[in-house]
């Protein structure tokens, strides 16, 4: 499976819901829902600054982790931001792969 950091920002209504709701039910939707997809949730943390919420999921492929960041984004609350993870040994094998033509602009 592959790994996934999300950034989630609250809207107004995400914040109310919070304030009502709690963090731990909100953390516990976000399992549920990435359980559903076959996913699994690693970490979850409310944070001060640009994003409210850092997280860290795995999810079978990028495929499903979109479907599950379009669901969440479209409930209209949240603003989410996804990134794929890479492991050392996935670094490894691409810097390992046989490299593209390239040439660097003005070179």
């Amino acid at each position: 499976m592959s790994k996934y950091l999300l950034q989630a920002s609250y809207k107004a209504e995400g914040v109310k819901g919070l304030l009502s709701e709690g963090g731990s039910s909100r953390a516990a939707a976000v399992k549920k829902a990435l359980k559903s997809a076959g996913g699994k949730l690693e970490s979850f943390y409310f944070a001060f600054g640009e994003s409210d919420v850092y997280l860290i999921c795995e999810a079978p492929d990028n495929a499903t982790m979109a479907a599950i960041a379009l669901n969440i984004a479209a409930s209209g609350i949240v603003n989410i931001k996804t990134t794929v993870l890479l492991t050392a040994e996935e670094i490894d094998s691409a810097a390992q792969a046989k490299a593209p033509s390239y040439r660097a602009p003005g070179q």
